[in-house]
């Protein structure tokens, strides 16, 4: 998985030549292996504890138990504070470390799904995810795309052929593409294996609907579109068999370029919750501060007084510093302030009740990828596949 993570630097144009992977590989360009999922063994805890802590109630709880560890100003245990803390973090911990494995699980069929490849002049089954850049591959009917392809020949006259894009924008009716008559003649084998032009074209970009480059071929150029791509993620549809060559690999297609990246959702709920608690955590501090200011006046005007039976702890050397020290004991008095139980009891029920009604995190999973599959990228005209 290495691979899928490799970063490069950005490209400022496209230079894929059939059948020379030596060629290609000078130019570093991304594998066909996808990941889409957020952590690994060694950076689930950091990377899930980070996000967690980016709620505030859970941020506001870990500062609490904190300075309930502190004996100079804590009057409350402790373990009144990190055994909720702990439980939310558990349970939204193991809700996403499932989501995730569903994940892993996703990316592994998808890499590991075989495609026809030309190598050395012989068709090969080789897993998606060992697809190169510059490749010949073979499609049959009903397959899904492999990468993003320049279509070069198909079983139809003219080099026609018939695709499905609802993967891509959710319409379901046919679409087509023709690859350019020079090259609508590779039908064979022999031929294609033969064939080594140069494409040279845009970088990868998110843009489904257009596409622009240019073969170099037998000292000939030939303009290219859109309506000669095959892009990852359509399905070969009422067409025996097409050839394509490899010009977008792995992320670089453009059905990733499109999906982004992995991140921490908030619902609106959770927006509201960081809100409420961060106002009643500034009304807390209004309350601390109002009576830390009256006990540091009633020490300086009446507690001097009773030094003799009241004396202060030996860090105590001021009125001013016994009013500072109360402020954090009055915070940590207060702190019911933020119901815990109330947000212990709503962080269960959204978590694992958000999870149930999908059917369960496999569930859950299934349907935000298909929301982002094909609504996200449908959602605008621009999305559209012509």
């Amino acid at each position: 998985m290495a691979l899928c993570a490799k970063k490069r630097p950005p490209e400022e144009e496209r230079r894929a030549r059939a059948n020379d992977r030596e060629y290609n590989e000078k130019f570093q360009y991304a594998s066909n292996c996808i990941k889409t999922s957020k952590y690994n063994i060694l950076t689930f805890l950091p990377v899930n504890l980070f996000e967690q802590f980016q709620e505030v109630a859970n941020t506001y709880f870990l500062f609490l138990l904190i300075l309930q560890l502190i004996p100079q100003i804590s009057s409350l245990s402790w373990f009144t504070t990190i055994v909720p803390l702990v439980l939310v973090l558990t349970i939204t911990a193991v809700k996403d470390a499932t989501d995730d494995y569903f994940r892993h699980k996703s990316d592994n069929q998808v890499n590991n799904r075989q495609s026809q490849v030309l190598i050395n002049g012989i068709l090969q089954q080789e897993q998606w995810m060992n697809v190169c850049v510059g490749d010949i591959i073979k499609l049959e009917n009903n397959q899904f795309v492999a990468a993003d392809l320049l279509l070069l020949s198909s079983s139809e006259p003219h080099g026609l052929c018939y695709i499905e894009t609802a993967e891509l924008d959710g319409e379901t009716n046919m679409k087509v593409r023709q690859a350019i008559p020079v090259t609508s003649e590779l039908g064979d084998i022999s031929k294609l294996a033969k064939f080594d032009g140069e494409v040279i074209c845009e970088p990868p970009n998110n843009k489904l609907d257009k596409f622009s480059g240019t073969l170099y071929w037998k000292e000939n150029k030939f303009p290219l579109s859109n309506q000669n791509m095959l892009l990852r993620g359509c399905v070969l549809r009422n067409t025996e068999w097409c050839f394509g060559l490899v010009i977008f690999a792995g992320p670089d297609t453009k059905l990733m370029q499109n999906s982004g990246r992995t991140k921490f959702k908030r619902t609106s709920i959770d927006r509201l919750m960081n809100t409420l608690v961060l106002w009643i955590f500034g009304f807390l501090v209004c309350m601390g501060v109002i009576l830390a200011i009256g006990n540091a006046i009633w020490e300086h005007e009446v507690g001097m007084r009773f030094q003799v039976y009241l004396p202060w702890d030996e860090a105590v050397d001021s009125a001013f510093f016994s009013g500072f020290l109360s402020f954090w004991s009055y915070i940590i008095i207060l702190n019911t302030v933020v119901p815990i139980s109330l947000y212990v009891r709503y962080a269960v029920s959204l978590r694992w009740g958000l999870s149930r009604e999908s059917g369960g995190p496999l569930g859950l999973f299934s349907s935000v990828k298909m929301k982002s599959s094909r609504g996200n990228l449908g959602s605008s005209p621009s999305c559209a596949v012509n």
